[in-house]
Parts: structure tokens; C-alpha cells; sequence
């Protein structure tokens, strides 16, 4: 009896092992690498007000952490402003997806589809 408990929380360990080990590979199939996207965005506390309207200039906070994130990809860039994250503290997509261009970031991604909108 002993041998069969044993044996039955052994391999419910290798079971959980082994599902944490798929998740890591999932996350790290993301936009942003092993960082979801949702994750990412608390970085962008410092844009709350430059997220919300497009005529408001971006804190230097905000262009560095938008810059940094974008040098990461567009593709992490865009699914950060987007994020559900994002979302819930106010930031507006529309607004958002300006931000790089309001910071003069030289090395933003002109053209760069994110959604349904397109980065100036």
C-alpha cells in the first residue's frame, strides 16, 4: 500500500513537472519573449496620461520605457499597447500607437501594422 502512495506522488510530481515546463515554452513563444505581454505593460505606467490623449506630451519616464520596449521588437511594442493591461488603466490604442513618434524616437517602426491602427 505504502509502495503504491508512493508511487502515485511520484508521478503526480513528473505530471507537474512536466506541465510546468510546457507553460515556460508557451510564454516564451509570446510577443515579448518569456514576459507576457500583460506583464510588459506595467511598464508603461509612466505613459498614463500620453496613453489616454494623443495631444498630451510623453514624460521622458514614458519615452524611455516605450523605447525600451521597442527596441525589444514591434511585435512586443504593439501587443503591449494593446495588451488587456493597457486597456484597463485607460490607455486608448489610438493614442498609444503615437506615443513612439511624440517621443522622437528615431529608431521607432514607421508603418508598423499594430492591430487595426498603424504606427506614425
Amino acid at each position: 500500500m505504502m509502495k503504491m502512495r508512493g508511487l502515485f506522488v511520484l508521478a503526480l510530481l513528473v505530471v507537474a513537472a512536466a506541465a510546468g515546463l510546457a507553460a515556460r515554452g508557451a510564454d516564451a513563444a509570446g510577443e515579448c519573449g518569456a514576459t507576457p505581454a500583460d506583464r510588459m505593460a506595467l511598464k508603461l505606467a509612466p505613459c498614463a496620461s500620453a496613453g489616454q490623449d494623443p495631444a498630451s506630451a510623453p514624460s521622458s519616464g514614458c519615452c524611455t520605457a516605450v523605447h525600451t520596449i521597442g527596441k525589444q521588437s514591434p511585435k512586443c511594442l504593439c501587443a503591449v499597447m494593446l495588451s488587456n493591461t493597457a486597456r484597463s488603466a485607460g490607455i486608448k490604442p489610438e493614442a498609444a500607437i503615437t506615443i513612439p513618434k511624440r517621443c522622437n524616437l528615431v529608431d521607432r517602426p514607421v508603418g508598423y501594422k499594430c492591430g487595426a491602427y498603424t504606427l506614425p
